[in-house]
């Protein structure tokens, strides 16, 4: 596990084949026909996963290609096993003004149901601008869908916290709020109600280190001991 920041990302789109997706295709459809079974609402889009990428000074580079979601299930589903590509992501991390951060609980018809982590996605191809993917953008389209706020509703901070937990990368966009947890909070549960089948089951309060859960992904376990540690 590592925790770092970075100024800037700079990402683009370099499509390239995924030996993985191609080479167990046949153990990719089973797996994800019975997942279907199993979830009806999950259905097999088209996502983004990063095949290279560097740091350099205060940058975090690197490229994406474009695969199915049923392969990039099954990848994630079978531990994630050396495969040439990272799930690297957009995130928001919401601080409300007593400190404390909101993460949504993923509910039961989702794919990672139960777990709490935050606002974010893996992106596809509708971050794609001019040959570069927008993570930014992503975290703006996931924020709104998860929770019915705007970006624009809170105080952005500058550059990403980079938290890396194997293959798995989030790039975490810490986004700072005038009020409380429990004003926001309240108002993300009228956004849910309002959802026909919102994605998110609830939102989770975390205070300080009391509040961390098992269900909670090691990298959000990594970014909330920086922040409470920081503050």
């Amino acid at each position: 596990m590592s925790l770092f920041h970075v100024d800037r990302l700079e990402l683009r789109f370099e499509q390239k084949p995924w030996r993985f997706a191609q080479e167990r295709r046949d153990e990719i459809a089973a797996y994800f026909a019975e997942l279907q079974r199993q979830k009806p609402a999950i259905w097999n889009g088209r996502i983004l996963l990063l095949h290279h990428h560097e740091i350099d000074g205060g940058a975090f580079r690197g490229a994406y290609l474009e695969t199915d979601y049923a392969s990039f299930s099954a990848w994630s589903a079978w531990g994630m096993p050396p495969a040439g590509v990272c799930n690297c992501f957009g995130a928001a991390a919401i601080i409300a003004a007593d400190n404390a951060v909101l993460l949504g609980v993923m509910g039961a018809h989702t794919a990672n149901a139960g777990l709490i982590y935050f606002p974010c996605g893996t992106p596809d191809p509708n971050d794609i601008f001019d040959g570069k993917v927008d993570l930014g953008a992503s975290v703006v389209r996931e924020l709104a869908e998860e929770t019915g706020c705007e970006i624009d509703a809170f105080v952005v901070e500058p550059g990403w916290i980079v938290v890396r937990q194997g293959d798995r990368i989030a790039q975490i966009k810490v986004l700072r709020s005038a009020e409380t947890a429990d004003a926001l909070r309240a108002r993300m549960l009228e956004h849910l109600a309002r959802e026909e089948q919102p994605e998110l089951a609830d939102i989770y309060i975390v205070r300080g280190s009391r509040d961390y859960r098992p269900a909670m992904p090691p990298y959000v376990i990594a970014f909330l001991e920086h922040h409470f540690d920081r503050a």
